[in-house]
């Protein structure tokens, strides 16, 4: 056993360089490659998540004025569309007002047409008042006559 002990003590020992070269190149690995490695994966990250955070920021500005230029748009639609319609309304008062005229026309024209009618018909009737009691002496002198009495030239007695 005091071989085996000799042996294992012979073998720690020939593994000391060994060990110590192997503490040196994870020491030379940790400073050389690692810690450049984590530092330039974190500013890597830091940047990839500054630039997704800029574009988050950036389409919620875009969104934002995407809905500004929609309600601003919805305000110019519903601006037009009152637009119109006072337009439209003036026009027809307009045409209202017009056909209310022509109708105010129209009445004066029959009124005027009716007088005109009427004082047409006291004419005539005046005129056939005259003629019927003309006709009615002519008839009253012609059954009055004497049989025998000529008549006149002209039918006048």
């Amino acid at each position: 056993m005091d071989t085996t002990l000799r042996q294992v003590g012979e073998l720690l020992l020939g593994a000391i360089p060994t060990v110590i070269l192997l503490l040196l190149l994870y020491a030379i690995y940790n400073t050389l490659v690692r810690k450049p490695l984590v530092r330039i994966s974190s500013e890597r990250r830091e940047r990839t998540e500054g630039a997704v955070q800029k574009s988050r920021a950036a389409v919620a500005t875009a969104e934002a004025k995407t809905q500004d230029y929609e309600q601003r748009l919805r305000e110019a639609r519903l601006t037009i569309f009152k637009a119109q319609e006072a337009r439209r309304q003036v026009a027809q008062q307009a045409r209202a007002e017009a056909v209310a005229q022509a109708r105010s026309r129209a009445q004066q024209q029959i009124q005027e047409a009716r007088t005109a009618l009427e004082q047409d018909m006291a004419a005539a009737k005046v005129g056939l008042q005259s003629e019927v009691e003309h006709l009615a002496s002519e008839i009253i002198r012609t059954i009055l006559r004497p049989a025998g009495a000529a008549p006149a030239i002209g039918g006048q007695s």
